[in-house]
């Protein structure tokens, strides 16, 4: 049975913030290497796609009067977002009553952002783009970060109103310069796609380590595969490890996949397996297929942890439900005996719900 053994990352673009295609651990057979998807937007790993939709010319609200402005106060306590924590507790109706009260006779562009969030998600009201598209509008005009980016990614996709990809680029790279690390990481996969704007991997890189550092986990994942094939950045394997770290710590799947087969084979950072398998094992519960078949790999070899064939076999049924296959893992589960194999089958069934 073969090594953990990680393999080139591509990537293409995929929205908001959206899932990279993590990396090969354990050496799949060549037959059975499952098609890369996007980076992103991911083509090194694919970083997600941004929302290309993944924004049009500006409507009027023809159902929303503009009251002229009271000279009393709608909120005796500006600084208690209660719109923010009605939408929190999905109290979407209230939120979206007070956030109209206040964007009405407060012009507070937060409230406006957030009517535009409502009404692009039917949360308390019903789903209307163009509303969404003027309420982004106005929120974008006052200065808003996250209204420029939410109007950039319905004139990237077309919501609302027909697509204009450069009046997208503009909302993005303000919003960016606002210090919002979603444009900047989506403006990277615009420029790494190199169809909306020239391909620059070396502009791609700068703005995805804004956004890393800004704590965006999917812009330290893609930046991670920049250092990691040498795209855009010196090849480092250690600035790799470390941001596929810090992402994997933000909870993002593909980065824990990578970081595990990282400190499986010790490539840039102490080998520690029982750390890469907690790690595979996590991952493979949050349904990366790739993560279960390296995990698979482990327990039926037990190279890195105890031996358990049944456990394993039941992670490779389950990833190659999900088209991870493997023939020597096929090999593995015809030698078990009738009643181990009929044990991991329906421990895979139980797992994707199809259990009779």
């Amino acid at each position: 049975m073969k090594l953990l053994r990680p393999i080139s990352i591509a990537i293409g673009c995929v929205m908001l913030a959206t899932g990279a295609v993590a990396q090969i651990s354990l050496t799949p057979p060549a037959a059975q290497t499952p098609p890369d998807k996007q980076p992103t937007k991911k083509q090194a790993p694919k970083p997600k796609a941004p929302v290309v939709a993944k924004k049009p010319a500006t409507p009027k609200p023809a159902a929303t009067p503009t009251p002229t402005p009271s000279a009393t106060p709608a909120f005796e306590d500006p600084n208690v977002d209660l719109v923010y924590g009605a939408y929190q507790r999905g109290l979407y109706k209230t939120a979206f009553d007070l956030a109209m009260t206040r964007a009405q006779y407060n012009r507070d562009p937060k409230a406006m952002t957030m009517l535009g969030e409502l009404y692009s998600n039917a949360m308390g009201v019903k789903r209307d783009y163009a509303k969404a598209a003027e309420w982004y509008q106005r929120a974008a005009d006052a200065g808003d970060r996250e209204g420029m980016f939410a109007l950039a990614m319905m004139r990237l996709t077309g919501r609302g109103g027909p697509v204009n990809r450069e009046e997208a680029v503009k909302l993005l790279a303000s919003s960016a310069k606002l210090g919002n690390p979603k444009a900047a990481y989506n403006l990277a996969l615009l420029y790494l796609d190199g169809q909306t704007l020239p391909q620059d991997l070396k502009r791609a890189a700068e703005l995805l380590r804004v956004a890393a550092d800004a704590g965006s986990a999917e812009a330290q994942y893609a930046l991670a595969t920049f250092y990691k094939e040498g795209t855009g950045v010196p090849k480092d394997a250690d600035k790799a490890v470390r941001l596929l770290q810090t992402a994997s710590l933000a909870d993002n799947v593909d980065a824990e996949v990578e970081y595990a087969i990282a400190l499986y084979n010790g490539t840039g950072t102490p080998k520690n397996q029982p750390a890469a398998v907690a790690l595979l094992r996590k991952a493979a519960r949050q349904n990366s297929p790739i993560a279960q078949n390296r995990l698979a790999r482990v327990l039926v070899s037990g190279q890195g942890a105890t031996i358990d064939k049944i456990e394993g076999l039941k992670w490779h049924l389950i990833a190659k439900t999900a088209g991870k296959g493997d023939p020597e893992l096929d090999e593995a589960l015809a030698s078990l005996s009738p009643e181990d194999r009929a044990k991991a089958e329906e421990a895979a069934r139980k797992w994707t719900g199809t259990a009779k």
